[in-house]
């Protein structure tokens, strides 16, 4: 057990002066994530800053005609979010595909941002591992890399990023807000997270000290034609191998704006504008959306155990995309294999 020092603060202010006055501090939510990486000896924080008791939990609208939500509101309270459900269906897929029940009553829409990577070898601290102490080296990398990544990878890493929620977020363009020792800023989602680059120990573009306080959605939340699609190895409780987040806008059966994100494939939420805009301006047929798979898949790289990702990615984007079009939405999906 490493001994650490704990408060507990009642205002942003208040959370960021605390936090930059303890060296090796971290900010504690629902701890969903944190706890673990501390019982593992991963996450070895001096001090918890707690932050449940910050009014962040209001999911309200923006002046823009969008949402905010706050970066305390749990992931269970912000699915269920009326205004969600009705606007933003995406989201409210993405979420309850995540986690379990008591988790998503715990866990943040902060921390959701937050949590690190699952893969085997960050959290075994006999292994080798560059996000866990950089230049180590990468035991996945010719390791058992089932569940990696195969986009936007380098030798550094090849982890991917865990979250659900996060894919519909990245699907749907939104807006990080934080306030930190300079003050507030806004980080547009696609900025947020970081691939792993020669700096994998970095998961996202944080400045030291910088808190997320809120989560702000556009005014277009793709409520009429979406799906979000989730391939993994049982039905709960499981991370993705795949994931898909497919919005569309439909005049007719032409294609007038597409949202396009995937997950379980990269050290980020993967969304690519390229497939994006081939898939504006055509029709929503099966051979329109194969391009846009293609487009997506473009570049993959397999590493042994998770070569048959290429080809699931490509088949779930087109999936995805079909029942987008339909209006025929489905959260999850199970995709069971004994064999890498």
């Amino acid at each position: 057990m490493n001994p650490f020092t704990y408060s507990s603060v009642t205002a942003v202010e208040d959370a960021v002066r605390d936090n930059a006055s303890h060296e090796g501090a971290a900010y504690i939510g629902g701890g969903t994530n944190l706890l673990d990486l501390m019982k593992e000896n991963v996450a070895r924080p001096t001090h918890l800053v707690g932050l449940n008791k910050l009014p962040l939990t209001a999911i309200e609208p923006t002046p823009e005609g969008g949402l905010r939500l706050g970066a305390l509101a749990t992931n269970a309270d912000t699915a269920w979010n009326e205004e969600v459900k009705r606007r933003y269906p995406l989201l409210n897929q993405a979420i309850l595909a995540g986690a379990s029940p008591q988790l998503r009553n715990m866990a943040t829409n902060g921390g959701n941002l937050m949590q690190r990577t699952r893969c085997y070898y960050f959290y075994d601290t006999a292994t080798p591992c560059n996000k866990r102490e950089p230049g180590s080296g990468c035991s996945a990398i010719g390791g058992f890399n089932r569940i990696h990544a195969i986009l936007g990878t380098s030798e550094q890493c090849i982890a991917t990023h865990p979250s659900d929620m996060c894919v519909a977020l990245a699907a749907l363009a939104a807006t990080v807000r934080v306030s930190g020792p300079s003050g507030e800023r806004t980080i547009p989602f696609e900025d947020f997270h970081r691939l792993p680059g020669n700096t994998p120990e970095r998961d996202n573009n944080l400045e030291p000290g910088e808190l997320i306080t809120g989560l702000d959605l556009p005014a277009k939340g793709f409520e009429k034609n979406f799906s979000y699609l989730k391939l993994r190895d049982r039905n709960s409780y499981a991370f993705a191998l795949v994931s898909v987040a497919a919005a569309l806008e439909l005049d007719g059966n032409t294609i007038t704006d597409a949202r396009l994100a995937l997950g379980g494939v990269a050290h980020k939420p993967w969304r690519d504008q390229e497939a994006e805009n081939l898939l504006k301006g055509q029709p929503a047929t099966p051979e329109t959306f194969a391009r846009a798979a293609a487009k997506v898949v473009e570049g993959a790289q397999g590493y042994g155990s998770n070569n048959f990702k290429i080809e699931l990615a490509r088949r779930a984007i087109v999936r995805a995309l079909k029942q987008a079009a339909e209006g025929s939405q489905h959260a999850s999906d199970v995709f069971l294999n004994s064999n890498p």
